[in-house]
Order: structure tokens, then C-alpha cells, then sequence
């Protein structure tokens, strides 16, 4: 038999077995895995019960706004036809305009009920209205993010009498009633373009309310990413990268830059679901979308007009909209907790 060889440490004691001892080539060094930052993150995110099911309603919802076209020629109806005059259907209306039947004529041919008034179907028009607003809030959030970190970088970075000036422009744009300056400058981006006595075409409508926002959304996520930068420009591994004569482009892109990413992705998902609020409320005070376009706006705007007749009809589109931003908000605080666990909840 084989004696074990103690070997004594100053803590503890080790007994190896000279039999079990693997022979020449055999014995194979463990490998030490590591994991990268993103790969930390995408573990941490993944612990959060709140932040997954978050992801998983925001991710329906935009795979439900771009299939709308495919689900309403399934289902069979669309948002513009007025099917209460329709020879199918006679009966969607009572005398007075409202749907028949309970619950806003709540059928197996309407899953959501039929509109006051016209008889549209709710359920397309829901659909292809989340389809409208989340599509431009995703190209406003996308342009306000841009904007915001090449302004914040250049006056963060540069200082002096770049960053004086440029402060004082943001403080400017931050000074505007946004509100009140949507309502009143709306009219006047749609007029510079068509004829007060023709109607404004939707992409036209678009277009219009996409350069407002973007014109008075940037500047929020400029002065954070300014801030930021400020904080970083005098770090040692950026003095170090100025003495090894990098030049200011190459500072900011790989040494800058990815030290921001956290702030600017949780702002934007702040951002997004802020457009979308906005977006409705241009549209339900009359200078955002208009008949006969879907939007979320536009269906609050009319479930106004008859919620004591028919409060069913504001039902669904108030449970999606609540149900989106709450998810997103939720999404946005996930993230942040993935990125920086010392603000973890």
C-alpha cells in the first residue's frame, strides 16, 4: 500500500494520494474564464424578474405595431372603413350613434367593439395606432440622442468659451413652454407647406411634429452628457491618452465615449415613452395626427367626446398605453441597475 503525503500549511493541511497523482501529459491546467462588462451586465439584467417581463411587453408591442398590417388582413377588418354602413353589418348602431350590444358591441366580428359615430373597428385601429406612435417616438428618441451627445460631447470636451456658449443656447431651448410652443408652431410648420384651404397630407403632419420634438428634446440629455463629460476629462486615463498624442476625435470616441454609455441609454429610455405622451397629446388637442390617421391621441380624443355613452371604447387604448410606458420606465431602471449595480433597487 501507498502511504498519502501530508503537506502542512499555515492554515490547513493538503493530503494527496501518490496513486491519484495524473501522469505525464495528462494533467491539463484549468481554464480561468472571464467575463467582459457587457457580459456582467447581461447576467445581472437577467436576475431581474421586473426588467425580463418589462423587455417582453415592450418587445410585443413593437412586434405587434409592425405586424398590424399582416394581423388586420387575418383578422379581416381595417381602421378606415366605416363598417356601420356597410350592408354586412346593419345593425353596429343604435339610433343614437352608439354600438350596439354590451360592452361597445363587443362581438367574435369585433374583438374590441366598433367606434361611436362611424363604426370603425377598434381593435385595427388600436393597432395601426400603436404602429404610428411608437415608429416616430423610436426616430425622435434616436435623433434627440444623437443631437444630445455630439452637442454635450463637443461642450464638455472643449470647455471655455465653446462650452459658455453652447450652455447658454441649451438654457435658450430649455426656456421654451414646450408645450404651449407645440401648439402654436404646429400650424405654422403645416402652413409654410400647404394651403390653409387644403388638408395637410399625414406624412406631411409627421414630418412636422417629428422636427418640433426634435427640436425642443435634445437638450436634457445634452447637459447630462456634458456633465458626464466633464467629470472625465481630467481622469488619468484620458491625460494619459493627451501625452501619448492621441488626437481630441480619438479621446472622446474610445476613451469618452464608452464611459457614457450607461447615462445615455437609461435616458433614452426615459425619452422614448415621454415622446409617445407628447405624440398623443398633440393628437388629442387637435394639431398632431387627424382623421382619418390611427393614433392613440386620436382615440382619447374621441373616447372623450362619448365615455359617459360608451366608456368601453377608452378601455383598450388606455390599458395599452399605461401598459407600454409603465414597461418601459420599468425596462429604463432595469437597465440602469444591469449597468451600475451600486444604484441597484
Amino acid at each position: 500500500m501507498t502511504s498519502p503525503i501530508e503537506i502542512e500549511g499555515a492554515e490547513a493541511s493538503f493530503v494527496l494520494d501518490k496513486e491519484s497523482e495524473p501522469q505525464g501529459d495528462a494533467q491539463e491546467p484549468k481554464k480561468l474564464e472571464g467575463h467582459s462588462p457587457g457580459q456582467l451586465m447581461w447576467q445581472r439584467f437577467k436576475r431581474d424578474r421586473t426588467g425580463v417581463v418589462s423587455a417582453y411587453v415592450v418587445i410585443f408591442f413593437f412586434v405587434v405595431s409592425a405586424l398590424a398590417p399582416l394581423i388586420a388582413k387575418v383578422y379581416g377588418k381595417d381602421p378606415y372603413t366605416l363598417y356601420a354602413q356597410e350592408p354586412d353589418f346593419p345593425f353596429l348602431l343604435d339610433d343614437f350613434a352608439m354600438p350596439t350590444g354590451s360592452f361597445g358591441g363587443m362581438s367574435g366580428e369585433f374583438w374590441f367593439g366598433v367606434e361611436p359615430k362611424l363604426g370603425r373597428d377598434v381593435f385595427t385601429m388600436l393597432l395601426y395606432g400603436m404602429r404610428t406612435s411608437l415608429y416616430m417616438a423610436v426616430v425622435i428618441t434616436t435623433l434627440c440622442v444623437v443631437t444630445g451627445v455630439l452637442i454635450g460631447m463637443v461642450s464638455g470636451y472643449s470647455g471655455g468659451r465653446v462650452d459658455y456658449w453652447v450652455g447658454r443656447v441649451t438654457d435658450f431651448f430649455l426656456a421654451f413652454p414646450q408645450q404651449l410652443f407645440f401648439i402654436a408652431f404646429m400650424p405654422v410648420v403645416t402652413a409654410m407647406f400647404v394651403s390653409p384651404q387644403d388638408e395637410t397630407p399625414t406624412y406631411l403632419r409627421a414630418v412636422a411634429i417629428t422636427l418640433v420634438m426634435w427640436f425642443l428634446g435634445w437638450m436634457s440629455l445634452a447637459r447630462l452628457v456634458r456633465s458626464s463629460v466633464l467629470s472625465l476629462a481630467d481622469r488619468e486615463f484620458v491625460e494619459a491618452a493627451k501625452v501619448s498624442g492621441a488626437s481630441p476625435w480619438r479621446i472622446v470616441r474610445k476613451e469618452i465615449l464608452p464611459n457614457v454609455v450607461t447615462p445615455i441609454l437609461v435616458q433614452a429610455t426615459y425619452i422614448l415613452p415621454s415622446t409617445i405622451l407628447t405624440i398623443a397629446f398633440l393628437s388629442f388637442i387637435g394639431v398632431g395626427f387627424v382623421e382619418p390617421t390611427p393614433d392613440w391621441g386620436r382615440m382619447f380624443a374621441i373616447g372623450a367626446e362619448v365615455y359617459e355613452q360608451d366608456p368601453m371604447f377608452m378601455f383598450f387604448p388606455g390599458i395599452a398605453l399605461v401598459a407600454f410606458v409603465l414597461s418601459f420606465n420599468l425596462l429604463g431602471d432595469s437597465v440602469r441597475d444591469a449597468f451600475d449595480p451600486k444604484t441597484g433597487r
